[in-house]
């Protein structure tokens, strides 16, 4: 009887031990998950055109673990929306050399799932790129497309002389109300998208019809990507679709008088954009088992109008709205109007249903900080000094979102990608280890 007392004492030292030791490696499993995401730009900080920046693949090299899988959960925002999100995630794929899923992937028009009102409606899409199908993949079930509107009217697209008709159609056409505009970005045929476009929104959607006067407002309109510029091969940048929108301002208002109103502005810097970008982080994070709570996100880019702006807004943002209950925790639309952001719950499911990966619950309580980190391989040249960059002056945002010293900050400049890992990793005692 004493032995079998004395085995049962010896078995319960042995549990108690292997619970602890447990705990131990949990603990210290616990310690080695990061409690940080980046949120990484592509344009100017990972390639310049399609040609890759060097410090690109030396960075990620710093991001695998010895079995080739992500130390930190990571998404690439990209102010890009001439593309699908698996076209993108291939192309990062060959850039990087490491495999990418498009749940890592986030580009301008993706948070449109989000906006689920305009799903139904017939809307005009404007881009280049298949942007019907992009429309359509993304929630809009009646997307019509520039093109489409100008063989129903070829009447109205007459700049360019060798594209007008030879013979007058006389027939009328059975066409349907166009009840929203969206901009997916930058057409190619700039001449003809400003015509149709202005068209639609001095007409109700009835292109086909002359009103006496203007109506005020106009019907919706949603815009992604306020870009002016952005970074190629070419010594200086280009024109992005933040161009494109000034010209439509411009000619509007030109036009009417009237101010042109966006019902919502999506991409950086926009506040849903980032919540948006946050809820993928955090969805990744749960996929991988990592039960720390990310505490902080590093938004790494090149472009201070966009990048540094949009992070530090959103930063902002997380600190005003922070101890609010969780579902009045959406990202508001900056510009926007009358706009109704999905809570979680809703907005999870209708993400899960479009291969987000987000499902209801899976997202965890937000994020403390969002910390902007400028590189000097795009947009943003340390030619030029930081102070002089900015002023005022030197600000090209978008119209409707005001210039502010404080939110044109980088919290860090760095020279590269590979740099911004290092001080990341750096400022967080991480090692992956």
């Amino acid at each position: 009887m004493r032995a079998v007392r004395a085995l049962s004492r010896a078995l319960n030292r042995a549990s108690l031990a292997t619970r602890g030791c447990a705990q131990l490696a949990k603990a210290a499993d616990s310690q080695s998950q990061p409690s940080f995401g980046l949120l990484i730009d592509i344009d100017g900080v990972l390639v310049r055109g399609k040609t890759p920046i060097p410090a690109a693949r030396k960075a990620f090299r710093k991001l695998l673990d010895s079995r080739g899988e992500l130390l930190v959960p990571l998404v690439f925002v990209t102010n890009n929306g001439s593309t699908f999100r698996q076209t993108k995630a291939d192309q990062l794929t060959h850039i990087l050399g490491v495999p990418i899923s498009p749940e890592q992937v986030m580009l301008s028009h993706s948070p449109l799932r989000m906006l689920n009102q305009y799903h139904d409606k017939h809307v005009l899409v404007s881009g280049q790129g298949p942007v019907g199908d992009i429309a359509k993949s993304i929630g809009f079930s009646r997307a019509i497309t520039v093109e489409m509107l100008r063989e129903a009217f070829p009447l109205l697209d007459v700049v360019d002389h060798n594209r007008r008709p030879k013979i007058a159609p006389f027939a009328e056409v059975d066409f349907p109300t166009i009840e929203a505009v969206v901009l997916f970005g930058e057409p190619v045929r700039w001449e003809t998208n400003l015509q149709l476009i202005v068209d639609v929104l001095l007409t109700a959607g009835n292109p086909g019809n002359a009103p006496p006067r203007p109506p005020y407002p106009h019907i919706p309109l949603l815009a992604c990507n306020m870009d002016l510029m952005w970074m190629a091969e070419a010594k200086t940048p280009r024109f992005g679709h933040g161009t494109f929108m000034v010209c439509l301002e411009s000619i509007y208002k030109k036009i009417t008088g009237r101010e042109l109103k966006y019902e919502a502005l999506l991409g950086k810097p926009s506040e849903t954009t980032y919540h948006y970008a946050e809820c993928l982080l955090r969805a990744q994070a749960a996929s991988r088992g990592w039960q720390r709570p990310l505490h902080t996100l590093y938004a790494i880019g090149d472009n201070l109008m966009t990048d540094v702006y949009g992070a530090n807004l959103y930063n902002r943002y997380l600190r005003e709205e922070g101890s609010r209950p969780g579902w009045r925790r959406q990202a508001k639309v900056a510009a926007g109007k009358g706009v109704r952001v999905l809570g979680p719950l809703e907005q999870h499911q209708e993400v899960d249903r479009d291969g987000d990966g987000l499902v209801p619950g899976a997202v965890l309580p937000g994020s403390a900080r969002c910390s902007s980190v400028l590189v000097c391989t795009g947009v943003y040249s340390p030619r030029r000094s930081l102070e002089d960059s900015l002023t005022e002056a030197a600000c090209h945002g978008h119209r409707d979102f005001t210039f502010d010293p404080a939110l044109v900050e980088p919290d860090h400049v760095v020279p590269d990608i590979a740099a911004a890992v290092d001080l990341i990793y750096q400022l967080e005692h991480f090692t992956g280890q």
